[in-house]
């Protein structure tokens, strides 16, 4: 199977805040939106005007917004596929005592819904291709 043709379904108990329902390549449904471009989530926030620069130009100011919110792990999801930034942007985030777990979209859509589930103060950045 595709991530490219079949949507990823990942559905939870209904409860209040963010549940990523599903996704696939450059679209993301959370609640009852769809989201075409990437964004950040917190359990009950969807940051919508997230524009980070090209992955191997990440810097800490494309996570500012997530930094913002005092999380204490951010999960990046990078796409498809698990590519890695630069180790200079995951030691910045790292020091501050923030996780930062780094897998390909899909992993991350997953780990969100059961980090929120757990009421942890969680941000996903999620890039969407």
């Amino acid at each position: 199977l595709s991530l490219l043709s079949t949507p990823m379904q990942l559905d939870l108990e209904k409860g209040s805040g963010i549940l990523i329902r599903s996704f696939s390549a450059g679209k993301l449904h959370v609640n009852d939106q769809i989201i075409d471009r990437h964004v950040m989530l917190t359990a009950d926030e969807i940051i919508s005007d997230w524009s980070p620069a090209p992955l191997e130009n990440l810097s800490i100011t494309d996570f500012s917004l997530a930094l913002e919110r005092s999380p204490e792990v951010i999960l990046f999801g990078t796409g498809l596929t698990q590519r890695f930034p630069n180790t200079q942007l995951i030691t910045e985030i790292v020091r501050q005592g923030i996780g930062f777990e780094i897998m390909d979209t899909a992993a991350a859509c997953r780990t969100f819904n059961v980090l929120a589930a757990e009421q942890r103060r969680v941000v996903a950045a999620l890039l969407l291709r």
